[in-house]
């Protein structure tokens, strides 16, 4: 495997990098800086920074009361990046997320007026509380960068991600999200329950600050954060770890307990994703190990289970990770 010891510099020439932090150091100052919020899930604060430098939107799924929002609105600030929330619910309609037309007085004339999801972070809380035509609404933001308002295109600009948080223990009142829906998350992922240590921790930390809020500072700002998503292209990945990830989405398809494989989508999505892991964790290549680890966040959302193995109560987790353990992954000798 060719790899070197530095981590990807941000773009601007040897002269400029040299006295500059790298892109893998202003990563560990942001995860440090959201870690002071959301205690004990560094991993987790790795993840969803990944998939941002990746250029993707997460889908957050867990019980209430996780931090699922603070981690949010706190990646949002590390970042720099201009924050936008939306409760979801069942009366929401499209155009309270996309814009809308409104009659300027002064000229008399229609004048479009921006949405929410005119920012560079938007959190979608509890996406499947609204209808389908909301979530298509949302949907083409995700796919195309661009809503559609009277006919016309208006674009949301870059970087964008989109952050979805949803109950997965609730379904009174939900509109599950469709497939296609689904793929456009470049990972699903939980929070958990915090371990005894850190949620002690957490109650610490609250009677010492007295105040209900935690304050994140900004890191870096949003051109700084665009070179870093620009530094992901110099991460190597090797052509037979490549070809690894096309084996483990290829064996999504040929799984008995699934009825619907992972598209390409899924394969481009866990390359993609894997450089922006091995930045993050400091590297300029992505290992083989990089793979495994993301490839249940990256693909568990992207299959659907059979029916006899919906009604034995078969996780997609867990059917992933049996592709995962008879998918040989390479080696070099």
């Amino acid at each position: 495997m060719a790899t070197t010891d530095r981590p990807p510099s941000l773009p601007g020439g040897e002269a400029a990098s040299a006295t500059r932090p790298s892109a893998a150091d202003l990563a560990v100052a942001i995860v440090d800086e959201v870690e002071r919020a959301v205690l004990g899930k560094r991993d987790v604060i790795d993840l969803v920074l990944a998939s941002m430098l990746a250029g993707g939107h997460v889908l957050l799924e867990d019980v209430p009361g996780v931090a699922k929002t603070l981690l949010a609105r706190s990646l949002a600030t590390a970042c720099g990046l201009d924050f936008s929330r939306v409760q979801f619910t069942p009366d929401l309609l499209p155009s309270d997320i996309t814009g809308t037309l409104v009659l300027d007085l002064a000229t008399r004339t229609p004048e479009f007026r921006p949405g929410p999801v005119f920012c560079d972070v938007l959190l979608a809380d509890e996406i499947n509380r609204a209808p389908a035509k909301t979530q298509a609404a949302l949907l083409e933001a995700m796919q195309e960068r661009q809503v559609t308002v009277d006919g016309r295109s208006h674009a949301v600009g870059r970087p964008f991600a989109v952050i979805a948080t949803q109950n997965p223990i609730e379904a009174e009142g939900t509109y599950p999200l469709p497939e296609a829906q689904l793929d456009r998350f470049l990972v699903r992922v939980g929070l958990g329950y915090p371990a005894r240590d850190d949620e002690l921790a957490i109650l610490r930390d609250r009677l010492t600050r007295r105040t209900a809020e935690v304050s994140v500072s900004p890191v870096v700002d949003v051109t700084t954060f665009v070179a870093m998503q620009r530094a992901v292209e110099d991460v190597h990945v090797d052509p037979p770890l490549v070809s690894y990830a096309l084996d483990l989405v290829t064996a999504t398809r040929d799984e008995p307990d699934i009825a619907l494989g992972a598209s390409p989508r899924g394969s481009l999505a866990l390359v993609t994703l894997s450089r922006a892991w091995a930045l993050v964790r400091g590297r300029d290549y992505v290992g083989p190990d990089d793979i495994r680890t993301l490839a249940i966040p990256a693909l568990s959302h992207r299959v659907s289970l059979d029916d006899d193995a919906w009604v034995r109560g078969t996780q997609a987790d867990d059917v992933v990770r049996r592709v995962i353990d008879r998918v040989p992954a390479p080696t070099w000798s």
